[in-house]
């Protein structure tokens, strides 16, 4: 594809030979002669008078580079639209499988792609256009909507609501137990019933082998376009708002609530019955105990400001050589109190 094509359908202005032609993507080290490569992150520009791509996608006020140029308001994401003209997402034919189990009560709309070893139990609603890859397990009265995707060992949970445009990557769990359970009198442990659903909203992704557990009663919501990584445990009873992204290995005990436009870093960790505010940033690793205001950037444990959390870390590094320099004083002080 030539280079002013690509221009045009990203809306990008060609800087160079718009008659270059353009057969992959690729990052900037990695880049070979035809691939498009972008530059976002300043530590990279020096790797822009070595690679061997043809064109890279840069800012609009980026510096003249060796080779041709797409300029962009948006590099980053013009790069993600770059990648789907050369890897188009696979299209699967209007089908259920034979070996495929379909209740007879279950609802499931125009257009579906139900795969291999696949279960729909009784009383299922699904929207227009779904795919069920293969061994999607849903349960008895899931409502679901439109262009609905799980990828293989996919399981949602009986009477869970999910929206249009979800995508389910492998192995994730919809409505699974909340962890809830009360203590008997002897010490052992009695199992509550989890009464309630987990509702997903719309344009929601959830990556491989995370779970969102229902609530014990009432229910545990995921908002519109939020975003949630690997390996993440969304205790009972949470409410995460819209657009927000819970990173890899996030955990949020349950009736955690996460508010709009939030970035939880990989391994933060919520402690429960909390509010993490609007637009809150946590850093990796960060333990959160208590309330995180509106727009605060927070990191360590105890989650603090992360400026504040620094100046801790750099008088850690410290404490060695402080408690020697306090033992020299007390000396001091106590040689100078026997004169």
């Amino acid at each position: 594809m030539k280079l002013g094509e690509i221009a045009q359908q990203l809306g990008c202005q060609v800087d160079g030979d718009s008659q270059l032609e353009i057969r992959n993507v690729a990052g900037i080290e990695e880049a070979q002669s035809g691939d498009l490569t972008f530059l976002v992150n300043r530590k990279y520009r020096p790797a822009l008078s070595e690679t061997r791509a043809t064109a890279i996608i840069v800012s609009k006020d980026e510096a003249a580079a060796p080779i041709a140029m797409l300029r962009s308001a948006n590099p980053y994401l013009d790069f993600a639209r770059a990648i789907e003209i050369f890897y188009p997402a696979p299209k699967f034919t209007m089908e259920i499988h034979p070996t495929a189990v379909i209740a007879p009560t279950a609802k499931i709309a125009p257009g579906a792609h139900i795969g291999p070893y696949c279960f729909v139990e009784d009383e299922v609603e699904i929207g227009r256009n779904a795919v069920l890859h293969s061994f999607v397990t849903i349960y008895r009265g899931a409502k679901i909507g439109d262009d609905f995707f799980a990828h293989s060992h996919v399981t949602v949970r009986e009477a869970c609501r999910i929206g249009n445009r979800v995508l389910l990557q492998n192995g994730v769990t919809i409505g699974s137990d909340g962890y809830g359970f009360a203590r008997n009198a002897d010490g052992t442990w009695y199992k509550m019933r989890q009464s309630g659903v987990t509702v997903i909203e719309d344009d929601v992704e959830v990556q491989a082998h995370s779970v969102v557990d229902r609530a014990t009663i009432g229910e545990t919501r995921i908002g519109r376009g939020t975003k949630i990584d690997n390996l993440v445990q969304v205790g009972h009873a949470c409410k995460v708002g819209s657009d927000t992204m819970l990173c890899g290995q996030v955990g949020l005990a349950g009736t955690t609530k996460v508010g709009d436009k939030c970035i939880l870093a990989g391994q933060v960790g919520a402690a429960g019955h909390l509010t993490i505010g609007d637009r809150a940033v946590l850093t990796a690793q960060s333990g959160v105990p208590s309330d995180v205001p509106a727009d605060a950037v927070y990191s360590g444990y105890p989650a603090m400001e992360t400026l504040a959390w620094r100046k801790s870390v750099a008088i850690f590094n410290r404490l060695p050589e402080m408690q020697k320099q306090i033992r020299d004083l007390r000396d001091a002080i106590d040689k100078l109190s026997g004169e």
